[in-house]
């Protein structure tokens, strides 16, 4: 008699490349930039620079090293610096923090909304000061900030907005892409992100000429031309293998995005039907484009082991909120002093969702997370 085999594991993602036909024209390309030698810099940078800038419906894209080279090099470009404060929603990855630490200024760390995880104008307003000079909204998970109030207190303020998009790639908000309302947008083509490369990269965009031309001589030690350095920069430079394979990739992003718009649809309405929390959108009408799915549980540990146990990967983003990392004890914000961020880091956890996820797969989270929930409101109950 035969053993019926385990149902496959589902990962948290798939990357971008597992299409054989899709594999083919990138490893082409890269042959293609061997070819010529021109790894940084040059025709394949700047053409993608060229398409990312059209993509984003704005003036200008600086391919950058990464992701957080690109909140770095923005505020460098806007010379906030020693002295100077920057808000920052403390439940993010801890490199939008380090981008203002490495220009010499200090974190201003808020709350965030309990309802849909993000920074708000209320958050902006009540943390200006004299010495504030910018803020950082994230569109963390693919889900866009309400920008249009924070915008006007950062306006009445007279500081800089620096959007950190790099979990939100083609996302818009109320028809404008995401990374494109600030003063600049920092964009990471980390191999995770709905547009990924093979390996790091970033990039700014902005519709300042002035703050565009800053960038590129940042990133490139302070150069316009070659050994007059103007500026004191340094080396963040998109290789030209990465720009190469993302002008491939990002002809695929509208797709890669409606899908996983799809898929999180179809999440969402199965878990808000089986009382499963999940952040909900800043508005009606809100664009998401599922860079992850997260839910919410006060038995989270228990939810990922059952999970495990069906062969269903997961994650946590993120375990600690930043002003709890050793990194950040410094900045003197105790246990308590930022309670939603501390909350929702023992409560997240983000489930499967990538394009070419089947209807098995879809199926097979679903019910494991609703059992798991089920199992828990028993448990609850029973108490």
């Amino acid at each position: 008699m035969r053993t019926a085999r385990p149902p496959a594991e589902i990962p948290l993602t798939r990357l971008g490349h597992a299409e054989p036909d899709l594999l083919e024209e990138l490893l082409t390309t890269v042959r293609r930039v061997a070819r010529t030698g021109a790894f940084t810099l040059g025709e394949h940078s700047e053409g993608f620079e060229r398409d990312f800038a059209a993509y984003c419906e704005i003036a200008h894209a600086v391919g950058v090293a990464s992701g957080t080279s690109a909140l770095e090099l923005a505020l460098r470009a806007l010379r906030v610096g020693p002295g100077d404060e920057v808000i920052v929603p403390a439940n993010s990855f801890v490199a939008t923090a380090e981008a203002v630490s490495a220009v010499g200024a200090k974190p201003l760390l808020v709350d965030v909304d309990p309802d849909t995880h993000l920074m708000t104008a209320d958050h902006v307003a009540a943390a200006l000061g004299p010495r504030v000079r910018c803020a950082i909204p994230v569109h963390l998970y693919g889900s866009t900030v309400d920008m249009e109030p924070l915008l006007r207190v950062t306006r009445a303020a007279g500081v800089a907005v620096v959007e950190d998009a790099c979990q939100a790639h083609g996302a818009r908000y109320r028809g404008r892409r995401a990374g494109t309302l600030g003063d600049l947008g920092c964009f990471s083509f980390y191999p995770t992100k709905n547009l990924g490369g093979w390996g790091d990269g970033g990039a700014v965009v902005t519709a300042d000429s002035e703050l565009a031309d800053r960038v590129r001589m940042l990133r490139s030690h302070g150069e316009r031309t070659r050994y007059r350095h103007e500026v004191v920069g340094g080396t963040a430079r998109l290789d030209a293998i990465q720009a190469a394979v993302l002008a491939i990739k990002l002809r695929e992003l509208d797709g890669v995005n409606d899908e996983r718009r799809r898929l999180g649809r179809v999440l969402r309405h199965a878990f808000a039907e089986s009382g499963i929390a999940m952040p909900r959108p800043p508005f009606v009408g809100a664009d998401h484009v599922y860079h992850l799915f997260v839910v919410r549980s006060h038995a989270r540990d228990a939810l990922r082991l059952h999970l495990r146990a069906a062969g269903i990967a997961s994650a946590v983003h993120y375990p600690k909120p930043i002003h709890l990392t050793e990194a950040y004890a410094h900045l003197g914000l105790p246990r308590g002093s930022l309670p939603v961020s501390e909350r929702l880091a023992v409560e997240v956890c983000s489930v499967p969702l990538f394009p070419g996820m089947s209807n098995g797969e879809v199926d097979r989270v679903i019910a494991a997370v609703v059992e798991s929930s089920t199992a828990e409101a028993g448990v609850a109950a029973s108490r």
